[in-house]
């Protein structure tokens, strides 16, 4: 196969020469900033990756309707394994810029904006994202790859069973499902949401666990975000069911890490991510209990 580079200069989109330079970011992908003489844009290249439950044709059509939707940058051309779309000149944010309480407010919007608005716009099949059920395949996975971590699985996976029982009753909206402070953008004027190789139907309350668990806020942001989220005062049994899918969402990071130890071919050091998440996970899980 063509390196990445000689891929994208051989779109047949471009006028005239091209600037090709590699963007920092991107566990399950590779991505490419270039120029030519009419614009600059983004080229995100990534094949389907079952282990994770990535179908590039599911992505495709979420970026297409969270753009209509108007949270994310449009596509300007697609082909098998490749997204050239409009790039922003925004700042990619921090866990620090999230904790702050006027930019969580935003976020809350964009979040709510994307459960709500998109279904509005999405076409064709849609997919389910079911943290549950991606944690069970992962299990499985792990298994089947002979993983150094499969001694843990049956603890995990009973931890896994007494989440679900407690994160209920679901109500299902269109999730993001990976909220990385780096899959938001600010321009100045507005957030953007990108990267939806996750996307699909799910609980709110895994959205919001992940904002919060991936960049580590503390209980009163938490409550916070819950509050202007549903717009009522947080009650002990909605914290109880948020705080299991918050655990939820850090296992699923962990087991996602450890799966990609054995299966990625991406530079990265998957080993000491895991370790930071399973330590988050244990942190969160002990708490859990003790509601």
């Amino acid at each position: 196969m063509n390196a990445p580079e000689d891929r994208i200069r051989n779109l047949g989109i471009w006028q005239g020469a091209i600037s090709i330079e590699p963007l920092s970011g991107g566990m399950t992908n590779r991505n490419y900033l270039v120029k030519d003489h009419a614009r600059t844009v983004a080229v995100r290249f990534g094949e389907d990756i079952p282990v994770h439950m990535i179908n590039r044709a599911n992505e495709l059509a979420a970026s297409r309707a969270a753009h209509a939707a108007g949270i994310s940058p449009a596509i300007l051309h697609h082909a098998p394994g490749i997204l050239v779309m409009e790039y922003l000149q925004a700042k990619t944010l921090t866990p620090a810029d999230i904790d702050d309480p006027a930019m969580l407010g935003r976020i809350v919007k964009l979040i709510r904006a994307c459960h709500l608005d998109i279904p509005k716009h999405f076409r064709g099949p849609a997919m389910i994202f079911w943290v549950f059920q991606v944690i069970r395949d992962y299990a499985n996975t792990l298994k089947d790859g002979q993983s150094p971590y499969v001694s843990d699985l049956r603890f995990l996976l009973e931890k896994t069973e007494a989440l679900e029982a407690a994160a209920g009753p679901f109500s299902i909206v269109y999730g993001h499902n990976d909220l990385l402070a780096a899959n938001i953008l600010d321009d100045g004027k507005r957030l953007w949401l990108i990267d939806w190789d996750y996307a699909g139907f799910n609980s709110p309350l895994f959205d919001l666990g992940g904002l919060a668990s991936n960049n580590s806020l503390g209980e009163d942001r938490e409550i916070s975000l819950l509050e202007a989220y549903f717009e009522v005062p947080v009650n002990d049994a909605l914290w109880r069911r948020y705080q299991a899918m918050k655990c939820a969402s850090l296992l699923r990071e962990t087991m996602w890490s450890m799966v990609s130890e054995i299966h990625s071919t991406i530079g990265f050091d998957y080993k000491s991510y895991t370790a930071e998440n399973r330590s988050r996970f244990d942190g969160a899980w002990a708490s859990f209990q003790e509601l």
